[in-house]
């Protein structure tokens, strides 16, 4: 008996089994519930789309809706000009990407064995930090002591002591017998980065005459890194990291061809190196952009089509990460590999979770291998060739990246090159100003930052690390998104360490717990988010139970939470008797507007200036930094 299976007929398809949706019908749908809410007017103005929309600190609008209506240039295809699908026509799918991981204890021996630990367990190349924030150069062959460096690449930061780390590694080379043909890593060089991070510039002419040596000597070793961390680390956007990095990258081709080198050659010399974040979208369309950028660049400097594609190393952002609640950035680091990885990064590195605290641990470098190695082994995320690619969303915000991104490199390039913009004060003039934005919206918490300025957990126990080596300084700022709301977590705990108890501010919860409990709770958010702690008042009839339980708490401000419909009965005679009973200041969770005339000295709400809010406080409270 044989069974026949059922054929379909041609013409039908998945998608022609339900009903086709027009945009119009998706708007009509969006507009009903928006004029529920009283965001939308009867009239239809604004329009639905600019309600939902959210733009990026380029200035570029996102959509709640993307369809085939939004073109967008061809893309190509992986491993063809331009480059935006990817550099490989494979992508990662035969071997994964380059799990790199990166180490910058002084002590050898430690390096040695944390580089051994890291190759064993899933890296496939090591990133050391050398020189004044890292190893000494000296040591770099105990650090090195047992790696088969004919299989596992490693990539230097050697800062200014470039040179000196170029002849110790290659003197490494030589005494492992490492056929020059076959070495491979990349020797850090990057003038332009230190001039960023320290204000001072270094030789360009020694680095390029390194850089032409080691292309004849070692033609499978890069050479120079357009690092476009430091531009990252002081608060740029995705436009203007890509920006400096494809000026940095500019730079280095002009200097490599004046040198004599062939451009083809020059080009396989350079790696850039780029922050993956948990904007997951934004971090996949960086990474297709910044490869659409450099083959316009490379092909107008005549090079080959083999050897335009952009060689990407990716690293997840040291700028996002917190050092309270560290643990929560085992979640942000894990978005940010996926990003990488399906952005098509050539080299990825997960920090560690700790990485912000101090030196990492041997448990949080083992879970940062992990994370590559359960997004390749287990989710076999590489084995799809630019998974992102026909997505109409991250086409279009390749390419309006991409054009930004441009626009921001074509100004530097008026300005006379990265150097002469870095000089000048462009740069940092034009980071500054994202990065005050950025500020502003993560001190009115529209930029939320889980476990730090939402969701803090007061009781957590520190983490403790040993320090990282310090960094020159004198360039472009090291800024972390979290860092004004941690600082105030250190003068709570200052204050616990000395008096035995964090500052406090007294909750007048009024009415049942099902009438106060919203506005309670995000009040308690708020204020613990500052390291506040908010003893309550819980359920109460009325006013006289709400005094009473302000003087048992000890607390000499308080904030009235309750529903508007008690507020308009009861909201202006407590916080009348919360005074009489001693309250320095009464704050009202609510809207300013609807009760301005209800007594209260501030008010907490959706959207307000959490940080001024909790700074005010302090000063009330007589705590000082």
């Amino acid at each position: 008996m044989t069974t026949q299976v059922p054929q379909q007929p041609e013409h039908l398809t998945l998608a022609g089994e339900f009903p086709a949706v027009e945009r119009e019908q998706w708007r009509r749908s969006v507009e009903a519930v928006l004029r529920k809410s009283g965001a939308l007017g009867e009239d239809g103005h604004p329009r639905a789309e600019d309600l939902l929309a959210t733009t990026t600190y380029e200035g570029i609008a996102i959509q709640p809706l993307y369809t085939a209506e939004d073109p967008v240039p061809p893309a190509g295809l992986p491993g063809l000009a331009p480059f935006v699908r990817g550099s490989q026509p494979a992508g990662s799918a035969l071997s994964g990407w380059d799990v790199r991981q990166r180490h910058a204890d002084p002590d050898p021996a430690v390096t040695n064995r944390e580089v051994l630990a890291d190759l064993e367990h899933g890296a496939a190349s090591v990133w050391l930090v050398t020189g004044e924030s890292g190893l000494p150069v000296a040591s770099l062959g105990d650090a090195l002591n047992g790696v088969y460096l004919e299989l596992a690449g490693v990539v230097l930061e050697p800062g200014a002591q470039f040179a000196e780390s170029t002849r110790a590694y290659l003197e490494l080379l030589r005494d492992n017998e490492v056929t020059p043909s076959e070495a491979t890593g990349n020797l850090g060089l990057d003038p332009l980065g230190w001039q960023a991070r320290t204000g001072s510039a270094l030789d360009l002419d020694q680095a390029v005459r390194l850089a032409a040596d080691c292309a004849r000597s070692h033609p499978k070793l890069r050479v120079l890194v357009a690092d476009a961390l430091p531009y990252h680390d002081a608060g740029g956007s995705d436009a203007e990291e890509l920006g400096c990095s494809i000026a940095a990258g500019t730079a280095y081709l002009r200097a490599l061809t004046e040198a004599g080198l062939d451009v083809d050659t020059a080009c396989r010399l350079v790696e850039f190196r780029y922050a993956a974040t948990a904007d997951q979208f934004l971090t996949i369309a960086k990474l297709r952009a910044a490869r659409r950028l450099w083959d316009r660049v490379s092909q107008v400097a005549g090079a080959s089509p083999a050897h335009r594609a952009q060689h990407q190393h990716a690293v997840t952002s040291s700028a996002m990460l917190t050092r309270r609640d560290p643990w929560v950035n085992m979640l942000r680091t894990t978005l940010a590999c996926f990003a990488a990885g399906t952005g098509g990064a050539d080299a990825v590195t997960v920090l560690p979770f700790d990485a912000a605290i101090g030196l990492p641990d041997g448990f949080a470098r083992r879970i940062a291998r992990n994370t590559q190695a359960l997004l390749l082994e287990e989710s076999h995320l590489a084995q799809v060739i630019d998974p992102a690619g026909g997505s109409w969303y991250v086409e279009s915000l390749t390419e309006q990246l991409a054009r930004t991104a441009w626009s921001w490199f074509q100004e530097i390039e008026r300005a006379g090159g990265l150097a002469a913009a870095q000089s000048s004060g462009l740069v940092a003039d034009r980071l500054a100003a994202t990065w005050q934005r950025r500020r502003d919206n993560i001190a009115h918490r529209r930029d939320a930052i889980t476990g730090v300025s939402e969701f803090p957990h007061l009781a957590e126990k520190p983490v403790q690390r040993k320090p990282v080596p310090q960094a020159p300084g004198g360039g472009l700022p090291v800024l972390r998104y979290a860092q004004d709301f941690e600082e105030l977590r250190d003068r709570s705990d200052a204050v616990l360490a000395e008096t035995g108890h964090r500052p406090q501010l007294f909750l007048a919860t009024l009415g049942p717990v099902a009438v106060h409990t919203g506005r309670s709770t995000f009040t308690a958010n708020l204020f613990n988010a500052g390291g506040i702690e908010t003893p309550a008042a819980g359920a109460t009839a009325g006013a006289e139970e709400v005094v009473a339980a302000f003087t048992a708490s000890g607390a000499t401000i308080a904030c009235l939470c309750s529903a508007d419909k008690v507020y308009a009965e009861r909201a202006a005679e407590t916080i009348a008797a919360l005074k009489a009973a001693g309250a320095r200041r009464v704050l009202l969770a609510g809207s300013p507007k609807a009760w301005a005339e209800v007594g209260a000295d501030g008010f907490v709400f959706a959207g307000c200036d959490a940080l001024r809010t909790l700074t005010n406080t302090y000063r009330e409270l007589g705590v000082s930094r």
